[in-house]
């Protein structure tokens, strides 16, 4: 999904990487804040054809940006609808964890969107800086799935499901729903739910503002986020850290790796393609899928 991208120029993080080289006493005071960027819809799963956000693809740029011990902060900037709701807590727990670790403050800041498990992971920052038309909030837990039953009887087609235990076969998508398995999903979603409004009342403590809706699932504007506790202030990027600490503030650019072969790390569906024309097949199938379900996220807030 396209994100309206704050300028970080080249020219900042080239600078910065050839200061190491330049004698300590001709070098500019000026502070040097590392920037990480996570960006696309929360998923334990990589992707050659969709930016996805895990904490396999967020460590080492967390880790990398926390390493340079001279940086009185790490900004991190947040544009995700959100997914998976255990990534996006271990994504969070590492942030905290290495905030606590390096002694940093850790400053977040919305761009177009941070909600569901994209707000739970900006909850790291010890500030949450948002643009005023952010979409933010969205706590809450959603389950989606298709039912096929009218279809395949219509095509003629029998499901054959054969399990060791009788509750195996739980919302299986081509059997009539049973009201027992939508009763036990909702169970879930609900300690689910429980362990998102504690993780953001632990972090937002006595800023959030008391409201009916604030963890019913609703989202809104950064700027009404911040009349609700959800946020801390309003405002970009460059404009913050350089109000917070000088005109001469140098942004780096946090990046991953790259190969040999000067290409990033590809992911699990890449390295699929070496099974043959049917790995290949079912290789995209997924993709094909997984696109389907990331653009339902970014639907859901008109983007």
């Amino acid at each position: 999904m396209p994100a309206t991208r704050v300028p970080i120029h080249r020219g900042d993080t080239v600078a910065n990487s050839l200061t190491r080289f330049i004698p300590r006493r001709f070098r500019s005071d000026a502070p040097v804040i590392p920037v990480v960027r996570l960006s696309g819809a929360i998923m334990n799963a990589s992707s050659v054809m969709r930016q996805t956000l895990s904490l396999a693809s967020a460590a080492p740029l967390l880790k990398k940006a926390f390493e340079q011990k001279k940086s009185p902060a790490v900004a991190i900037v947040v544009n995700s609808p959100g997914g998976s709701p255990v990534q996006s807590r271990l994504i969070y727990q590492r942030i905290r964890d290495l905030a606590e670790e390096k002694e940093k403050t850790v400053l977040v800041f919305v761009e177009d969107v941070a909600a569901s498990g994209g707000y739970m992971i900006a909850c790291a920052g010890d500030e949450i800086i948002a643009d005023p038309s952010s979409i933010v909030g969205s706590i809450g837990v959603v389950s989606g799935s298709f039912g096929f039953v009218e279809a395949i009887q219509k095509l003629g087609i029998e499901r054959r499901v054969h399990t060791a235990g009788r509750n195996k076969a739980t919302l299986d998508p081509f059997r009539p729903e049973r009201p027992e398995d939508v009763e036990h999903l909702k169970t879930l979603q609900l300690e689910v739910h429980d362990t998102f409004i504690d993780l953001v009342k632990n972090s937002r403590g006595a800023k959030l503002v008391p409201d009916d809706d604030l963890f019913t699932g609703l989202f809104w504007s950064g700027k009404r986020g911040l009349s609700l506790g959800l946020v801390d202030a309003l405002g970009d990027l460059r404009g913050t850290l350089r109000a917070r600490y000088g005109e001469k503030v140098k942004l780096e650019l946090v990046q991953a790796g790259r190969s040999f072969f000067g290409r990033r790390p590809s992911g699990v569906f890449a390295s699929g393609l070496g099974g043959g024309i049917e790995a290949a097949g079912a290789g995209f199938a997924r993709e094909l899928i997984g696109a389907a379900e990331e653009r339902a996220l970014w639907a859901r807030f008109g983007l």
